[in-house]
């Protein structure tokens, strides 16, 4: 099924920061926590999500010169929701996240795939199609924080609680929650995925 497809593209084969290599600098910015990894994992679902279904309702009557400022204006409505949402209810990670939050407006992610993506198929696959490589970016940004965070600091806080807890056993080196260990960590990834699909034989 096409919906299907569209969906499951996202997570692997098309995943937006091991495959596609876009969204990078938020990505490496805010994974030095789970937490932080997290909000802005579910922040871009939600935008990417509903800015694709909204797009590809519009886009027959969208005038061909006028769509990208049009999309800019689509994208930053969710994005003001989700900003003014942190503030008000989550104000720790708001200020964890500062100034990423705002620059979804600009993600190469968002107004990526509401060009090449939304602005061409129906509502059913574009929705999927957000979901999928909303998925896919959140996956990527978890499995980072979670690496950074317990290597860099010897636990990982999430929520309140001390979810997991190293310290005794090891001193954890602070450059992997700096922007090295970033680059070190996502290196680390994309040479794993590399490894399993040559390994498949894809």
């Amino acid at each position: 099924m096409q919906i299907w497809e569209d969906f499951k593209s996202g997570l692997i084969l098309e995943n937006p920061l091991l495959r596609l290599m876009i969204g990078l600098c938020s990505a490496l910015a805010v994974s030095t926590r789970v937490e932080n990894a997290l909000f802005m994992g579910f922040s871009v679902i939600f935008v990417l999500t509903c800015s694709n279904v909204i797009i590809s309702l519009i886009r027959r009557i969208v005038p061909e010169k006028a769509r990208i400022p049009i999309f800019i204006v689509v994208i930053a409505s969710f994005v003001t929701i989700v900003d003014l949402t942190l503030k008000a209810y989550f104000p720790p990670v708001y200020e964890q996240l500062g100034v990423w939050i705002p620059l979804i407006v600009v993600n190469c992610i968002i107004l990526g795939r509401a060009e090449a993506f939304a602005s061409k198929h129906p509502v059913l696959r574009s929705m999927a199609d957000g979901l999928g490589k909303g998925l896919g970016y959140t996956s990527v940004l978890f499995i980072m924080g979670t690496i950074r965070e317990l290597s860099g600091t010897g636990e990982i806080v999430a929520f309140g609680a001390k979810l997991f807890y190293l310290k005794p056993y090891f001193e954890p080196p602070k450059i992997m929650v700096m922007f090295p260990g970033a680059f070190f960590t996502f290196g680390l990834l994309m040479g794993l995925l590399n490894w399993i699909q040559r390994r498949e034989g894809r």
